[in-house]
């Protein structure tokens, strides 16, 4: 086993316990961005300046009106901007536009003595505008050829020939919709300037370092003259990767120019309208499969809706054609990414980014194929694992490592979850209750863990250790409620052998660990954990020499556990805080920076080859669902999960990541339904589901009634931090069996045999389309098709070639 994996006697990660700051959550004590403002003095508030058109160009912005509002300090327009006006990393976002590109794009901030002042100051502020023609929807930009970014494309194979030895030849369409972050707490940043002009910008973000890089080059400045703090988030799945770097830069603009704080939190409707979602995708595909039901070739498009700018639309498409695959084996495939544009908002990252919208792609078209191979869903599942053994690499060329995992899980779950015994139950049900039916789906998830960027794989972490025994531990990561701070205590203490109270964590900050890569691609606890361990084992390796002087043997003899420093084979020992304090008189650096960097990742993004990714986690579910056949409504009777984390640094945090993911995965798929204007009236591109009262999330009525939760066991990874693997996306993907589930019931309306097609979201209109779609289908392998709404339509075809 690697160093990196090896735990020592008696290790504290792989306890489990709650979140480390779990009390403070339930207390209401724990503290937000915009709860630092009432401890901050003299605070002037900003408000956006939003105009309500999906796109046109500004002729006229008169800020004198609003100046005359009393308690208007100032309006921020681009005239302002000491650096670079622009808000992303591939400048293509104007930080104060003179375009308006979707509908509430904001061109100007107003800050005010109060927020009322400052909104009644951009009430007051006066925009003309030449409106111009406008996208709203994916299909209308493929129409109209509206691209923008890369087109990557993925080979593997002969393609031509593996649909020449295909039996059964399938194609289709399929578009499936985006989501809401909906993050608790909304976008925030509170920014001040010292005496000596260093800006510090307390902000709600999941990647300090890039919000830093922002806001210098919006205000002329050089990094080290910015400082980025992220206390926690309340919430950010993704949504706070890029969008909250233009909003710290406004706030740190106008606490430039005034000399005074200056506070910006959106409100809700303000975040919905204005901050990206998850890409919407539209998928055309044509599918090749032999006598047996195996996949021999695939061949699709697959078309992200980004928005208005890039934003992050790239390496989510890039990831897309990378996780089409899924669990299964597919020898020749040719796989098109494209980016569409539209007056809507830049879409960007999402718990998954893209993997989920390429997985559903495929488990889509196995779901509606398998009836017409005359297959049960699990049994053409089974049949197209990756196998051990095999020599089998994914369509971009990397091996799978430990595929039989796949299996394990899956045939883990088939007896946990009593399945065989379960359906027989089912079609007794179902045979018994004409207008409600029953059924039980499980599928498997297989998601690669790395940045696809080689270059965001590395981690930094400052270890400091007090003259009094105590440890603070500073790192790169940001803390959004998945616990990563509880793991990196955990990791510190293990490493150096002390009681998990004697380590604290400081806040996330550019001017402790500079350079750090986003929160996300579940890659906080394998980068930062490895970076803290690192940090540790230096400053353990300067304490066991000052023991080993100590208790008069080699340092390679001592060992450090639970804070008592001990020769092996012998009962002497020095407690921890005499040694640090005897380390501390013998002049012995008491402080260490860390630093890890994934190694053994490689990829042409070119070609389009290579292996991206450190592992692959593995998961399986299982989803049983009733569904009433008057309205469509539906309930989630039981679900079982097992899912590989390697072995757990906190057992507790990893189950409530996977219970989260599937829940949120879960509301994606069958409840969240973003809807827009699409008319040729004043208000076309207009968000439609401003609030909760018409965006509808997952409650505790959309919970499993029976939830079994269990993580696989003897499951080290090897060359990860201790052993584990990453947790926060990958269980996003086990919802697909609530999908999949609801198709199956839905059919059990119709004749045996029937194919469905199911709209995404599966909201209880759209399943009652499909049922209805069932009852009418008088022969197998019936192939009208619905588009995203769940009624019949010309535009999605599902035919067997």
């Amino acid at each position: 086993m690697s160093h990196l994996s090896e735990r020592p006697e008696r290790p504290v990660v792989g306890v489990s316990m709650p979140h480390e700051s779990a009390n403070l959550h339930v207390t209401g004590a724990a503290l937000y961005t915009d709860d630092l403002v009432h401890r901050t003095k003299d605070v002037l508030h900003a408000y956006p300046v939003q105009v309500m058109k999906a796109h046109g160009r500004i002729t006229a912005l008169r800020t004198g009106p609003a100046l005359a509002v009393p308690g208007v300090v100032r309006v921020l327009t681009g005239a302002d901007v000491p650096g670079v006006n622009d808000a992303g990393m591939k400048h293509d976002e104007p930080l104060f536009p003179d375009e308006v590109m979707f509908h509430g794009h904001a061109v100007a901030w107003v800050l005010g003595e109060t927020l009322e002042a400052a909104r009644l100051g951009a009430a007051a502020v006066e925009v003309e505008l030449e409106e111009l023609p406008s996208v709203i929807t994916l299909q209308d930009a493929i129409a109209a050829d509206s691209f923008h970014g890369a087109r990557p494309m993925m080979v593997t194979g002969d393609v031509d020939a593996g649909f020449g030895d295909s039996a059964h030849v399938f194609t289709g369409e399929f578009h499936f919709s985006d989501q809401e972050h909906f993050y608790l707490e909304t976008h925030a940043a509170l920014a001040l300037v010292d005496e000596s002009g260093q800006v510090f910008v307390q902000s709600s973000t999941q990647h300090p370092s890039e919000t830093q890089e922002i806001v210098a080059h919006v205000l002329g400045l050089h990094s080290h003259e910015v400082t980025v703090q992220c206390l926690r988030m309340g919430g950010g799945f993704g949504g706070k990767e890029m969008q909250p770097h233009g909003f710290a830069a406004v706030a740190a603009l106008g606490a430039t120019l005034t000399g005074r704080p200056v506070r910006l939190r959106l409100n809700r409707t303000q975040d919905l309208t204005m901050s990206g979602k998850r890409h919407g995708f539209h998928a055309t595909w044509k599918i090749g499969f032999d006598a047996e039901g195996r996949i021999q070739a695939l061949d699709a498009t697959l078309t992200a809706d980004g928005g208005w700018s890039l934003d992050l639309s790239e390496p989510v498409v890039a990831r897309a054609l990378c996780h089409i695959d899924n669990t299964y084996w597919i020898p020749h495939a040719r796989v098109v990414g494209r980016i569409a544009r539209t007056n809507k908002v830049s879409n960007t990252a999402f718990r998954g980014f893209g993997g989920p919208q390429g997985m559903l792609v495929i488990e889509d078209i196995l779901g509606r194929c398998a009836p017409l191979l005359g297959l049960d869903p699990m049994e053409l599942r089974e049949r197209n694992f990756y196998r051990q053994g095999q020599g089998q690499t994914t369509p971009y060329g990397q091996p799978v490592t430990h595929p039989e995992r796949i299996s394990i899980l899956w045939n883990q779950v088939r007896d946990d979850a009593g399945i065989a015994d379960r359906r027989r139950d089912i079609a007794a049900f179902n045979a018994a209750h004409p207008h409600t039916k029953r059924a039980l789906a499980v599928t498997g998830i297989k998601f690669g863990i790395s940045f696809n960027l080689t270059a965001f794989n590395q981690g930094g972490a400052l270890v400091l250790i007090y003259k009094d025994g105590s440890v603070l531990i500073n790192h790169g990561g940001t803390e959004m409620g998945q616990g990563l701070h509880t793991k990196m205590l955990q990791v510190a203490a293990t490493t150096l052998g002390i009681p998990l109270h004697k380590v604290r964590l400081a806040p996330t900050r550019t001017d402790k660990v500079p350079n750090t890569s986003a929160t996300a691609a579940s890659s906080g606890a394998d980068l930062n954990g490895a970076a803290v361990k690192n940090a540790c084992e230096q400053l353990l390796g300067r304490l066991l020499q000052v023991a080993g002087t100590q208790l008069g043997a080699n340092a390679s003899d001592v060992r450090i556990v639970e804070g008592v420093a001990r020769v092996l084979g012998s009962d002497k020992e020095v407690a921890w805080d005499d040694l640090v304090r005897t380390a501390y008189f013998q002049r012995v650096q008491l402080s260490a920076a860390g630093f890890y960097r994934t190694e053994g990742l490689h990829w042409d993004v070119k070609s389009f080859k290579g292996s991206p990714f450190k592992y692959f986690s593995y998961g399986v579910a299982a989803t049983e669902v009733e569904v009433d056949g008057f309205t469509g409504a539906y309930r989630i009777r039981r679900v079982d999960i097992v899912h590989d984390v390697g072995d757990s640094l906190s057992p507790m945090i990893d189950i409530g990541q996977v219970e989260g993911g599937f829940v949120q995965g879960a509301g994606w798929l069958t409840l969240e339904d973003l809807r827009w204007d699409t008319g040729d009236g004043p208000n076309r591109g207009r968000l439609l589901t401003q609030a909760a009262s018409t965006y509808k999330l997952p409650s505790f009525s959309e919970m499993p009634e029976e939830f079994n939760v269990r993580l696989m066991e003897n499951a080290t990874e090897e060359g990860a931090v201790y052993g584990s693997k990453a947790v926060g996306e990958p269980p996003l993907m086990l919802a697909f069996s609530v999908r999949e589930a609801l198709r199956q019931a839905a059919a059990a309306f119709g004749p045996a045999g029937v194919s469905v097609e199911l709209a995404s979201p599966a909201t209880p209109e759209a399943v009652y389309w499909a049922v209805e779609a069932a009852r009418g289908s008088g022969t197998r392998g019936d192939d009208r098709a619905r588009g995203d709404s769940g009624i019949p339509t010309d535009t999605s075809t599902l035919s067997n070639a």
